[in-house]
């Protein structure tokens, strides 16, 4: 099984990110972490054509060549930050996320006045538009702060540990 991990932070001290680095200590499962979200150009239906630009067309790859995405996204404004719109239209013009499982961590935390929810259900529509299987079970929220994660740049907190191996697992099952 491959697994795709996409964060939906450009911030260099991401905890979005810092979930999905853990994740990848966690699994023995194949992963890859998206890493061009920055490098792709603004979405433009005239240039969703060959030839695509580099950083859509490796983004477009890696997304086939997944058999699952986890996703881990801040809520920017009260929906989903404008880059990961951007990355999540360029995945329309493509075939990938047809019936791919997905899912997704939400780690606003407690103190964020929807705790993710505009973000996330922003995400579910998108997703829906691109025919892709959401896995319930396997989306959590995992409320944590910038002090749950250590010098390594991964989750230090016991329960949000737990609670990544728990979407892990289940993700991995919906695949199997």
């Amino acid at each position: 099984m491959h697994l795709l991990l996409i964060s939906g932070s450009t911030r260099a001290a991401s905890t979005n990110t810092a979930v999905l680095r853990t994740a990848q200590q966690l699994t023995t499962i194949e992963t890859t972490l998206y890493g061009e979200l920055s490098a792709l150009p603004a979405f433009n239906p005239d240039d969703d054509r060959e030839p695509l630009h580099p950083a859509v067309t490796r983004l477009r790859e890696q997304v086939e060549a997944a058999d699952a995405i986890l996703f881990c996204t801040p809520e920017y404004a009260g929906a989903l930050p404008g880059s990961f719109r951007n990355l999540l239209d360029w995945t329309v013009g493509g075939t990938g996320m047809d019936r791919k499982p997905v899912a997704w961590i939400n780690v606003s935390s407690v103190a964020a006045p929807t705790g993710g929810a505009d973000a996330h259900d922003s995400l579910r529509k998108v997703l829906g538009y691109l025919n892709a299987t959401v896995v319930e079970d396997a989306c959590a929220r995992l409320p944590m702060t910038r002090q749950s994660v250590d010098a390594d740049g991964l989750v230090s907190a016991p329960a949000i540990v737990t609670g990544i191996r728990h979407t892990l697992a289940t993700l991995a099952s919906s695949v199997a």
